[in-house]
């Protein structure tokens, strides 16, 4: 196997890559949405000139920097050690179903605490109809969550709600840990009811920011719709290689790239680009380019930009895995 994806990376390398223009503005992009980041951080009145990312809304260059990654990483994760690894698998997977802050926090607020140990399929069931009987979304429109349909239940989330209680007691705490690499967990993933490629390595990437596995995020990738939407924008001639290929590509060249355009990328306090938030990048710039260079239409042929950026009022006190060894450098953490 091994052998077999070096020969196809070494036949990769043979071709020669034909960028667009959309190429250019995948580096502009994360440039300035890393800018953005920053003087949102540091409290400046004034966040950007681009009249684009002032209208419309866009995730961080680097995911975990993202307000719902962020709640995952402190509030799920690492809110406190007292948790077991059952138990944070369990918050995890949770959290990821419905991967959304409010629909957590309302469990947290009438369950006290949310641990594997205590989990009643029938109460938990209840609550959410409860939420959804006066009118709350329980869902985020991030992505879609598939139907388990194999549980046979009315409600959508009465399905989710067994597959997390099946995959739970099918030993997967030990199926986790036994795990070696990161497409091992994806695998894993992969295998259970409703996981299609992109949620399965979505919720691989979830559960490495825990303890419970330290995979480097640049040893695997899976490219989700977006980002293949994204990759046709930026090369020509994209049919030629594989979209992990390209985007492997992107993280190995981005000091070089981001030189040639004379571009002050600023990392993630010492942290580059991996593999992850450069396929996210390609979901943004899919994005951006339909009102940026309307002229280049990718593969999905979409034209226009849904969400509109509207403002928080509260500020995130930014909190990564602490195995990454960047929270040091970060203001209020030291």
């Amino acid at each position: 196997y091994v052998k077999k994806r070096i020969n196809k990376e070494y036949k990769y390398k043979m071709k020669k890559i034909i960028i667009t223009e959309a190429y250019e503005y995948y580096w502009k992009f994360a440039t300035e949405r890393q800018s953005i980041f920053y003087n949102r951080y540091e409290n400046k009145a004034k966040i950007t000139n681009n009249p684009i990312l002032k209208k419309y809304k866009f995730t961080n260059a680097y995911r975990a920097s993202d307000r719902v990654s962020q709640y995952l990483i402190k509030e799920v994760i690492y809110k406190n050690n007292n948790y077991s690894l059952d138990d944070i698998l369990f918050r995890i997977l949770l959290f990821k179903i419905f991967n959304k802050i409010e629909t957590w926090e309302y469990l947290i607020k009438r369950l006290g605490d949310i641990r594997f140990e205590s989990f009643n399929y029938k109460y938990y069931d209840q609550l959410l109809n409860e939420r959804m009987a006066k009118g709350n979304t329980i869902y985020s429109s991030a992505y879609m969550m598939p139907s388990a349909t194999k549980f046979k239940q009315q409600k959508k989330h009465s399905n989710h709600l067994l597959l997390l209680e099946y995959i739970m007691k099918d030993n997967f705490l030990n199926k986790v840990l036994n795990t070696n690499s990161l497409e091992e967990l994806y695998k894993l993933l992969l295998s259970y009811p409703s996981f299609g490629k992109f949620l399965a390595f979505q919720y691989a990437i979830d559960i490495n920011y825990s303890t419970l596995t330290d995979f480097s995020e640049n040893d695997f990738i899976v490219a989700g719709p977006g980002a293949l939407d994204g990759i046709s924008k930026c090369f020509k001639n994209f049919k030629d290689f594989s979209s992990e290929y390209l985007i492997k590509y992107m993280t190995e060249n981005q000091h070089k790239e981001f030189e040639r355009y004379g571009l002050n990328f600023k990392n993630l306090w010492g942290r580059d680009l991996k593999l992850i938030d450069c396929q996210n990048l390609f979901c943004e710039i899919s994005k951006y380019t339909r009102v940026a260079l309307p002229d280049i239409q990718g593969i999905s042929k979409r034209t226009r930009i849904k969400q509109k950026f509207k403002p928080l009022n509260t500020s995130i006190k930014f909190f990564y895995p602490p195995k990454w060894g960047i929270n040091n450098n970060i203001k209020g953490l030291q």
